[in-house]
């Protein structure tokens, strides 16, 4: 089995534009979007995030050119992807990916599915009252099918939306990193990734330890910057997610 791209991901707590001025975000361009996320309408209504409890992420960026749609397991068992979805690929306006994602001692594998879209053509599957599920094409529903068969997407909601404002390829030391803040209902956070690829000849424990070493040193620019991390164990989604469908309740 092929060797896959490392995610490392830092997740900073306070105000969001102070960390990203200090970690030099302010001096790059940045693209701001608009980002829901699509949940079971039933769950909502009791302030529960079932999609996200069964490891599934739907969600909509909307702005900063093409509309996405993106359809993600995580944590997701390689073992089960089969057929086309065992390796990436690019097919436009389709972009398939496998990664591990990396965020201080957690440590899983993504698979996600991304459709791009027109400008504008997402807006009606996030407004009040519409069934978010619609939008999911037929391509998606053959990745949730095959990887997921227990989980249907009957019935969605839009949850949002989180501002997000993306600062990509910016200068950390020797390090290039990408990052984003979010910004939604009295929450901030921001986050500090890079990647790590593998080599022609790499093994398993070569990759890993150089990723460990990529991650150190990530964590080690943040701190020498005055920025403190997050020592919350919930990922930013996870928190976003929760505090949306809470609002939510009736």
């Amino acid at each position: 089995m092929n060797l896959l791209p490392i995610e490392i991901k830092v997740n900073i707590e306070g105000e969001a534009a102070a960390a990203l001025s200090a970690l030099g975000g302010e001096g790059v361009a940045q693209t701001t979007r608009r980002i829901w996320f699509a949940e079971d309408r039933d769950g909502v209504a009791d302030g529960r995030v079932r999609l996200l409890d069964e490891g599934v992420i739907v969600r909509f960026r909307i702005g900063g050119g093409l509309d996405e749609l993106t359809v993600k397991l995580r944590p997701c068992d390689r073992e089960k992807l089969e057929g086309r979805f065992t390796d990436p690929f690019d097919a436009t306006p389709f972009t398939y990916r496998i990664e591990e994602d990396w965020s201080a001692d957690r440590r899983m594998v993504a698979a996600s599915l991304t459709h791009g879209h027109p400008p504008g053509a997402l807006l009606g599957a996030v407004q009040p009252g519409a069934d978010s599920a619609a939008s999911i094409g037929a391509l998606q529903d053959q990745f949730l099918d095959v990887c997921v068969p227990a989980v249907r997407l009957d019935g969605l909601v839009a949850l949002g939306p989180v501002l997000s404002t993306k600062a990509a390829d910016v200068a950390l030391g020797d390090l290039e990193v990408d990052l984003e803040a979010w910004r939604v209902a009295g929450l901030q956070f921001l986050e500090a990734s890079t990647r790590v690829k593998p080599k022609d000849g790499d093994d398993v424990e070569e990759l890993a330890a150089r990723a460990e070493r990529r991650q150190r040193k990530l964590e080690e620019a943040v701190r020498e910057r005055g920025v403190t991390l997050s020592e919350l164990p919930d990922s930013k989604t996870h928190r976003v997610l929760t505090a949306l469908a809470e609002a939510r309740r009736p």
